[in-house]
């Protein structure tokens, strides 16, 4: 070749040098910008090491990085990805692509708190140039494989959230429908990609839209890029690559933060490349450098091998990363970085077109599901081809200005095209038919032709994939869809739908394999994608109880719909016979990887959460007794369950207020219910938390009254812990009196508040039903007091839940009120009673009803006889006796009964004879003696 000429781009210097006077009246900054370009292309052109720009998941650059690749055998690939991520690539053999490398961290360290969990993503799809490079390193011996982009600690280090992301996705096209479940897979991890190349001057990309004729920037780019770059030689691709990431570098918002982060990559790039070159001795030549093509054409200082070494780069934080694979999918891709709906899967139909067309042979991972291995004699004549230095120049020689030409030719429309169009029309009525419509071989025909027709309007040489789906929509649709799919997604469908990943066994972490390990007694293949059935007949395979132990630890720590049980249950001190299942671990096998990065087996992945919620500074009493029910369900021994029984107690200690009552009431019943049916002795943490929890609300319970943030259900739960664990309570060496003093010290105002201070202080026997009767009776009677009657029934339905022996006075009460409030009051409270009683759920609607069906007489033509049996008998119990009376009815059964007499007092040790004369005989001595056994006698043969 000749020698360089210093103005190789001179032609292309001279138009634009021309457009700019003829366009602009001020030509200096219109000609900057397009000198500007000229510069930055040549600058990229002279670089000794050579320069691979592409664009992510572009079918074009792909095909030219596979045609380089062979052409030059580069023995150093410098590769745009996160550093950090080089152990993983060589795992990519046991997946099915599309996937994404993942940096994972559960927590923060050295970063905000909100921020956690930090995530970064890069996916890998068969149709990009990033996987080329990495098949063709990883299979060919000799070829050192570098990643040279930043690391996911600097990521975010250089992450200025709240003002503008790290790697902001752009938007979508706003005519795309909703994303599906696959759009989820990459949750809300930050993405990197090689190669994001998009205008990021909003009139810019309006601007290429609107004169390019289409919707979203994913068809301008199909369109306008994508097919004319498809059969460019070497250096034509360069070029425009590099001519577009200038233009659109160069026309950029100035956004400080946003260039600021794209320089510091581009300098974090060429120093680590300066410095594997100074520590390997290799020579420029030999070196590839593939990277973005907004990077491609830098002016930052450190630029080039011979750039300067000015930049330094930060040490990681302490955050401790794990690094694994996830599955990715085309719709998650398009998703996370803002691309047309179907546009990945579009570009995956034409990369397998052009492969087909031009007869590259691509590089594919040896071993890789889909893939087959080469043969020897192919893979050694491959690795020993000599590079053919003749395609893409000699570096010391600039190649020959590609661009003029290029941005001059016209697309010519290609035969094949027809016949792939009408094939498509064809297929199209054919899903369309599948799928419910009404489609036919005029649909089929007048789908063509409208598809030449939009291209035509369009000012396009051929149709687009984008133009048959328009078509498609304009002549299937009609007006309804009569099934799940529009034309639209059957489009995307036919075009190839939407790939999704999968991460081989080998490549699952070791918590993930451990899982698929002990489930496989279950035969169901649970890594495939979608929903298995699995039935488990415990009772006779007993082996089969530690698959359904780890199912509910999965049901416990992944997604709803991973593990969900169709029959069964877990509940303390029950143990399953027979279980049905839901699963669907393939679908959710990145949650299940995500669990991997946290532990090695889901027993220790499952303390450490229940660890950090009970231990978090939201954690409440409730919270915690969660935990330990959690943990004393799916976890072996009582260590741990101790462990968090303790955190609970100190929780309770620390709360100055009720808002958690009603759950600590339900979890510490079932708890000690459990303990004392399935344990020789209580554990020393309930007893403690049942000993403090009697204080900490006895001395809550008069402020809770008053207080008109404690509602009413709230209060009763404070009575039901009280009441309901007073036995153990005092057991432990709690006093009573405490009680007695808080319940007379409540003073309150509401109306349902005052009603649950009745029933407890009849619990207590302070009160008569009688007393509360006459009260009930006063209420009625006074107009006054009329309207606010049915607040105090509501105070009575709730008591139910500390006071249940009242169940059939409060049946007597609402009976009552039914039967005497007048309509204007009776009608509005009806739905506040069905709120309650609904509220009440289980608990107390039962107990009404049940009492109710004993109550009322079960004959509609009865209830005109019918009374009240609280009306038909007095009630003789409520008369409460006096101490030392000598009268009443505890005295008269006890002579009545004299053995049982007898047999109570040699039980309690009391000496007493038989006194047969006087008014009081017989027996009443010892009933004037000891009356409190009276009573408790008399209720124990009433109750039963």
């Amino acid at each position: 070749m000749s020698a360089p000429d210093e103005r190789t781009f001179t032609a292309l210097r001279t138009q634009l040098h021309e457009a700019a006077e003829a366009f602009a009246e001020g030509q200096d900054g219109l000609e900057s910008i397009l000198l500007g370009l000229v510069d930055d292309v040549e600058r990229a052109v002279r670089e000794p090491l050579e320069i691979f720009p592409v664009c992510h998941h572009s079918p074009a650059s792909a095909l030219a990085m596979a045609r380089r690749l062979r052409d030059k055998q580069p023995k150093v690939v410098y590769l745009e990805l996160c550093e950090d991520m080089a152990p993983l690539l060589p795992e990519l053999r046991n997946c099915k692509l599309p996937v994404a490398l993942q940096a994972f961290a559960s927590e923060a360290d050295g970063f905000p708190s909100q921020w956690s969990p930090l995530s970064v993503v890069a996916p890998v799809t068969e149709a990009s140039a990033e996987y080329q490079v990495l098949a063709y390193a990883l299979d060919t011996p000799g070829v050192d494989l570098v990643l040279v982009d930043r690391s996911s600690d600097h990521v975010f280090q250089w992450d200025a959230r709240g003002e503008t992301s790290a790697e902001p996705a752009a938007q979508a096209d706003p005519d795309a429908p909703p994303p599906e479940e696959e759009a989820a897979l990459h949750g809300d991890a930050v993405g990197v990609e090689i190669g994001d190349l998009r205008p990021r001057f909003a009139d810019l990309e309006e601007h290429l839209l609107r004169h390019g004729r289409v919707r979203h920037w994913s068809e301008w780019w199909h369109q306008y890029v994508e097919l004319p770059l498809g059969g460019s030689d070497h250096d034509t691709y360069r070029q425009v690559m590099f001519l577009i990431g200038s233009l659109f570098r160069r026309l950029a918002p100035g956004d400080a933060h946003r260039v600021r982060v794209d320089e510091d990559r581009e300098r974090y790039m060429w120093t680590r490349m300066r410095e594997h070159l100074a520590a390997s001795g290799t020579d420029p030549a030999d070196c590839l450098y593939v990277c973005g093509a907004f990077h491609a054409a830098s002016r930052v200082a450190e630029f080039g091998v011979h750039g300067s070494d000015t930049f330094e780069i930060s040490p990681v934080s302490a955050t401790r990363w794990q690094h694994g694979l996830i599955p990715s999918s085309h719709a998650a891709i398009e998703a996370q970085f803002g691309l047309a709906a179907g546009s990945v899967s579009i570009a995956s139909t034409v990369w397998a077109k052009n492969l087909r067309r031009t007869r590259v042979k691509p590089y594919r991972l040896a071993g890789q599901a889909g893939t087959r291995k080469p043969k020897a004699k192919k893979a050694a004549a491959a690795s020993a081809a000599p590079p053919d230095r003749a395609t893409g120049g000699d570096p010391a020689v600039p190649p020959p200005d590609k661009l003029t030409g290029f941005l001059r030719q016209e697309p010519a429309l290609d035969r094949l095209d027809e016949t792939e169009l009408l094939g498509w029309s064809v297929e199209i009525v054919r899903a369309a038919r599948r799928n419910g419509y009404l489609a036919s071989t005029a649909d089929a025909i007048a789908v063509f032709e409208t598809s030449i027709l939009l291209a035509g309007m369009r000012e396009r040489a051929k149709p687009t994939p984008y133009d048959f789906q328009d078509a498609a929509v304009t002549c299937i649709e009609k007006d309804t869809v009569p099934g799940r799919r529009d034309v639209r997604r059957l489009v995307e469908i036919m075009m190839g739908g939407d790939r999704v990943g999968q991460v081989g066994y080998d490549a699952l972490p070791p918590l993930a394999r451990d899982v698929h390990d002990r489930l496989a007694p279950l035969e169901l293949g649970l890594q495939q994608r979608g929903v298995r059935r699995a039935l488990l007949d415990i009772a006779g395979r007993p082996e089969l109880e530690q698959c359904s132990d780890v199912l509910w630890m999965l049901r416990y720590l992944l997604p709803q719909g991973a593990a969900r049980p169709i029959m069964g249950e877990r509940k303390l001190g029950e143990r399953p016979i027979q279980e049905s299942w839901d699963l669907a671990l393939g679908t959710h096998q990145r949650a299940l990887i995500e669990l991997g990065y946290e532990g090695v087996s889901i027993e220790q992945v499952l303390e450490q959460r229940l660890r950090r919620r009970a231990y978090g500074p939201q954690a409440t009493a409730a919270v915690v007794l969660e935990t330990v029910e959690a943990a004393t369900l799916h976890l072996p021994g009582r260590r741990f369950a101790d462990e968090l029984g303790a955190r609970a107690l100190e929780v309770l200690s620390g709360e100055r207020t009720v808002d958690g009552a009603p759950e600590v009431l339900r979890r510490v019943r079932r708890l000690l219910a459990y303990y004392r049916t399935a344990e020789p002795a209580l554990p020393p943490w309930i007893e403690s938390f049942v000993k403090a929890g009697y204080a900490h609300y006895c001395t809550l319970l008069p402020t809770a009254f008053t207080d008109e943030d404690a509602t009413v259900p709230q209060v009763a739960a404070m009575l039901g812990f009280l009441f309901s664990m007073e036995s153990l309570a005092l057991s432990l060496g709690c006093d009573r009196t405490q009680l007695q003093l808080a319940l007379a010290q409540s003073h309150p105002q509401d109306a349902s508040k005052t009603a649950l201070l009745w029933a407890a202080q009849t619990q207590l026997g302070h009160l008569t039903r009688a007393d509360v009767r006459a009260r009930c009776a006063e209420l009625l009677g006074n107009p006054l007091t009329l309207d606010a009657y049915p607040r105090y029934l509501s105070g009575f339905v709730h008591a139910l839940e500390p006071v249940p022996e009242l169940t059939d006075f409060v049946v007597e009460a609402v009976s009552e009120a039914f039967g005497q409030l007048p309509d204007p009051v009776l009608l509005p409270w009806l739905p506040s009673l069905i709120t309650t009683l609904r509220a009440g759920g289980a608990e107390l609607a039962p107990l009404l009803i049940r009492e109710a069906g004993r109550t009322f007489p079960g004959r509609l033509d009865a209830l005109d006889a019918w009374t009240p049996p609280w009306r038909a008998q007095p009630a003789a119990e409520d008369v409460r006796p006096t101490r030392g009376a000598a009268g009443g009815r505890p005295a008269h059964l006890l002579a009545a009964h004299p053995a049982t007499c007898d047999a109570m007092a040699d039980l309690l040790g009391c000496e007493g004879t038989w006194h047969t004369s006087g008014p009081e005989s017989p027996g009443l001595a010892l009933a004037i003696r000891h009356p409190e056994t009276s009573r408790a006698l008399e209720a124990l043969l009433a109750s039963a």
